[in-house]
């Protein structure tokens, strides 16, 4: 039997999720590769890959695409690590930089740039910026060194009530029926499984990493969350 390509997110939030791929019985059936954001979705957009914890924005470039999971990366407030970080309030940004690793995360900061704070700062690659986009793990313990910290899930909340979605496991082909019952219980057996996660994960003073995957990471792809998916989609085609 041809084993299904799987790439999940190589960053903590995912981590559940992957022990329950690893740990749940499911393990023979698959080909398990851990990537950033940005090649998760690049590998199923290129078909390396039949299945992907693929960020929302990309979805957009995946013909036919299928959400195959009631699970996501999604949160109903402050996430606590998808920020924009700055010395300067938003009002006085002129110029930023985006996340390499990110296609969802920088589409969210223009949605809000442009809809809710009413602002069009120059995008810059190089040199000096006002104001950075950063995501993951990288982010973690960060809040204090800056003067300015915008978490972009709470800060797409207070714009327009929502929740958000950060990536969704999506396929770009039929995936049999047996298998997905298997993948979705796999994924479920991770989740009911958080705390031996975040027992195996190092302590950090300046970072909590049990509320983050108890309480800043909702992993439920609920029907507003679904809602807020759309609603950022129709958002980037305008942008």
């Amino acid at each position: 039997m041809n084993k299904i390509k799987i790439s999940a997110v190589s960053y903590t939030n995912s981590k559940p999720f992957v022990f329950g791929l690893m740990h749940s019985g499911i393990l023979n059936q698959i080909d398990l590769s851990l990537d950033i954001p940005s090649e998760c979705a690049h590998k199923l957009i290129s078909n390396q890959v039949d299945i992907g914890l693929v960020p929302v924005a990309a979805l957009l470039e995946i013909p036919d695409y299928k959400i195959i999971s009631s699970y996501c990366i999604g949160a109903t407030g402050p996430v606590d690590s998808v920020f924009i970080f700055s010395n300067k309030p938003i009002g006085e940004v002129n110029t930023i930089k985006l996340d390499e690793q990110s296609r969802t995360s920088n589409n969210l900061a223009k949605v809000l740039l442009k809809n809710y704070w009413n602002l069009s700062p120059k995008i810059v690659d190089d040199g000096p910026a006002d104001a950075f986009v950063q995501i993951g793990d990288r982010t973690f313990g960060k809040k204090n060194e800056y003067a300015y910290r915008y978490d972009l899930a709470e800060e797409w909340q207070k714009f327009n009530g929502l929740p958000f979605v950060f990536a969704v496991w999506a396929a770009n082909k039929v995936i049999h029926d047996n298998f997905l019952l298997d993948f979705n219980a796999a994924l479920k057996y991770g989740l009911d499984h958080r705390n031996v996660v975040i027992e195996q994960l190092p302590s950090r003073e300046n970072f909590d990493f049990g509320d983050y995957l108890t309480n800043k990471i909702d992993y439920r792809l609920d029907h507003k969350k679904l809602e807020a998916l759309s609603t950022f989609h129709q958002f980037i085609r305008e942008l």
